[in-house]
């Protein structure tokens, strides 16, 4: 006799068989824009095979799986499988309207979502995307602080199930700040922890309505708490626990802010014991340059830093991935104290095995190459790898340099280094009309290149004619004429000079010659070089400019031999070409016009750059720049040898070339001795929402004079301007502007307060 359990089951079987037909068609209806192989693909069967409800289950999950359907149904009947859909339609159009730009959303924050949920024009619409954009967008407007915003949808399908979305947006007004409290602060005060926040109570009025400080954003309160719990920890604060945060609304649309936390104790260090395979650089090293010492607040972020100098240490002994576990424990002796425990492990050490330059279609391999101090086959070393990549940076040929480092594939002692650079425009072939602030309206062509055909080379070829300046000239420099880096240069001019549309006097100059010059490097960021420089040049001046009161004993003169002697010290440390954030540039010049020629003058010279990167993606930028020249045995400085001052490139908010003493007929005379100062915070363009890394920003202040004589020195001759300025590098070159204003000043100077340039950066 067959068990129960056996006959339930042949029974089932039997059920199932009786209801199990065979497929002979299958039939699709209700399509429209979905072409039938499109939908077969979806239906897990063929004819001629079975039939059955578990078949009808799956047919109808695989139509939903492909949200192509917004509903489906299946029928069967005498072999006849016959699929009904109904379609989800397509987009037509999506727009989202009633919202003020960049207030909260911003077109491009909108592209963004679209492009983020497949909201475009010919997709299919899906009701869980639009679902997720409007939780989206209450989201974003919630988190800025507009509460009361809603949002409204209006959809319209037309006939042929094509369907229009728009969401109409009705802004409210941000909900603001008005009380924002701290609880349970003692060690640090309230009032400094509320400084870590962007957002807060209302500033005075003239201030708050620039920054809206007091506009609610929960973005910027959640960084405000994580730099909260980083201050407390790098104080020692190591229970530091938030108890509670409330944020109420009052019927007025205020907001109240109150946090409530609890600091707990604050701990220090005891005893800091090394051990593992510190013997490379032995121990008394190695503590040498972790600045932790016994008695320190205990603060983790620190003692990360001073971890990381001394792996560094190791990585440039080729210990790329020498490891320092910590382990941390209650002092037994001392309460709030903590010893520390450092274990040491070099692992292998490592070599470069291959260096792979990619990204570069123009610039030569052997270009980068050269630059790089770290080479294939040798002990790696981070900070050669560090220096090689600000080198490569600072030839100025590349927007972006991004290194990676990785363990070769065949090799447990052998790294790879990934050098990806992204190219950008070095030179242009330009024929046109200009306008420049300082020679008027000009006819330009020519061809500026500072790669050319990749090799790295310099090649400038000019020629430009305006009311003030007629020049033609030819440079070339080969910065590796030598393989260990010796640079040569040359170059051919010819230029005649209209002073008098300069605003400087009426006089004439043509002068023509032409240099020769060489280098020798004498570490991987400095080079001294000299120049030999020789011009043929011819003066002449009008009647009224060579009289006794101008420059009678000069403009007498006939053609005259310039043969001048060059030598620069330049000494580079920037990390980046156009924009640098760390680092300074120096150059020490001086040239001497020798007897040789028909001049006696020597020129003296000193520049400083510095780049100091201060907090929030701010840098702190200085120049010094002061030059001095001087005729030499009973000679007297040529007047044209002057140094001017004013304008764009020197003390911003003065008019071009006008700073020092003037002739009688107010025009400048310039003079040997030229002082320039400035110092300005530059931020990135995304600091006033201009998302563009090669826009920049500043806040400026220039200082500096020009002294006829150097025994002329007078501080209160110096003139100061403070303003602000932008730089942009746009694909056809750098482009600047600045508005400034004088601080000090005399009232027979000559003010310019707005400036627009070409080829200029900051």
């Amino acid at each position: 006799m067959l068990p129960k359990t056996l006959i339930v089951f042949f029974v089932m079987f039997l059920s199932l068989n009786s209801h199990s037909e065979i497929i002979k068609k299958i039939n699709i209806n209700g399509l429209s824009t979905t072409d039938r192989g499109t939908v077969l693909n979806f239906i897990p069967a063929e004819v001629n095979d079975d039939f059955n409800q578990e078949l009808s289950k799956r047919i109808i999950e695989s139509l939903k799986s492909s949200k192509l359907f917004e509903n489906a149904s299946i029928s069967f009947k005498d072999g006849d499988l016959t699929v009904l859909v109904k379609e989800n339609p397509v987009i037509k159009y999506f727009d989202i309207s009633g919202y003020e730009e960049d207030k909260v959303l911003s077109k491009g924050i909108i592209q963004k979502i679209q492009d983020n949920y497949g909201m475009k024009i010919g997709k299919i619409f899906l009701k869980e995307n639009l679902d997720a954009i409007l939780n989206t967008l209450s989201e974003v407007y919630s988190n800025n602080g507009y509460y009361n915003s809603s949002i409204k949808t209006k959809l319209s399908k037309d006939s042929s199930n094509r369907l229009g979305i728009e969401l109409i947006i009705e802004e409210s007004e941000p909900a603001l700040i008005d009380s924002f409290e701290i609880k349970g602060s003692n060690f640090l005060n309230e009032s400094d922890l509320l400084e870590l926040f962007e957002i807060g109570t209302p500033d005075i009025f003239f201030i708050n309505y620039f920054t809206e400080k007091d506009k609610f954003n929960k973005t910027a309160f959640d960084s405000g708490m994580e730099k909260i719990k980083s201050k407390y920890l790098s104080s020692g604060f190591l229970d530091y626990k938030v108890n509670n945060v409330t944020i109420n609304q009052d019927e007025d649309k205020k907001i109240s802010i109150l946090i409530d936390i609890d600091e707990g104790s604050q701990y220090f260090v005891n005893n800091i014991t090394w051990s593992g395979e510190i013997d490379e650089l032995n121990i008394n090293k190695a503590t040498q340059f972790f600045n932790i010492k016994k008695g320190d607040v205990f603060s983790r972020k620190k003692i990360l830093s001073e971890l990381n100098v001394v792996r560094n240490l190791y990585a440039d002994k080729g210990y790329s991935n020498a490891t320092i576990e910590t382990s941390i424990s209650l002092s037994t002796f001392k309460e709030n104290y903590l010893d520390l425990k450092l274990n040491f492990q070099k692992n292998n050490r490592m070599y470069v095995n291959r260096i792979d330059i990619r990204g570069n279609n123009k610039t030569q391999d052997n270009v980068i190459r050269r630059e790089m101090t770290i080479l294939e086959n040798q002990e790696f070393s981070k900070s050669q790898l560090d220096e090689s990549i600000k080198k490569i940076k600072r030839l100025g040929y590349f927007s972006n340099v991004d290194v990676k480092t990785s363990q070769s594939p065949n090799h447990d002692d052998r790294l790879d280094i990934i050098v990806n650079v992204t190219e950008q425009k070095t030179g242009e072939f330009s024929i046109g009309i200009s306008q420049s602030n300082a020679s008027g309206a000009s006819f330009n062509t020519g061809i500026q290149q500072n790669n050319i055909f990749g090799t790295g080379n310099t090649f400038n070829a000019k020629f430009s004619n305006s009311s003030a300046v007629e020049e033609m000239s030819f440079y070339f420099k080969n910065p590796y004429f030598t393989k260990n880096g010796n640079s040569l240069s040359y170059g051919l001019f010819s230029k005649t000079t209209n002073a008098a549309n300069l605003d400087i006097s009426d006089y004439n100059i043509d002068k023509s010659g032409g240099s020769l010059g060489y280098g020798i490097p004498i570490d991987s960021n400095s080079e001294i070089s000299t120049e030999i420089k020789i011009s043929d040049i011819s003066v002449n001046c009008s009647d009224k400019f060579a009289s006794e009161l101008y420059e009678q004993a000069q403009c007498s003169s006939s053609d005259s031999l310039d043969f001048s002697l060059i030598f620069k010290y330049v000494s580079n440390s920037l990390n980046d070409f156009f924009s640098p954030t760390s680092g300074s540039k120096t150059t020490l010049s001086s040239g001497l016009a020798i007897p040789l020629g028909d001049f006696k003058y020597y020129q003296l010279g000193f520049k400083k750059t510095d780049y100091f990167p201060i907090f929030q993606d701010l840098t702190f930028n200085t120049k010094f720049d002061t030059q001095i020249a001087q005729g030499y045995g009973n000679s007297d400085l040529p007047f044209f040898k002057r140094y001017f001052g004013g304008g764009s490139s020197s003390v911003r908010g003065f008019d071009f070339n006008s700073l020092g003493e003037k002739y009688p007929d107010n025009k400048a005379k310039g003079g040997e001795l030229s002082l320039l100062s400035s110092a300005a915070i530059i931020a990135p363009g995304k600091k006033i929402g201009i998302e563009n890394n090669n826009i920049r920003i500043s806040a400026f202040m220039d200082a500096g004079s020009i002294y006829e004589k150097t025994s002329n020195f007078d501080i209160s001759d110096i003139r100061v301007s403070g303003g602000i300025a932008l730089s942009w590098l746009t694909p056809i070159g750098p482009i600047g502007f600045y508005a400034a204003k004088p601080l000090i000043k005399k009232s027979t100077d000559s003010t310019k307060t707005f400036s627009f340039e070409l080829g200029t950066t900051f």
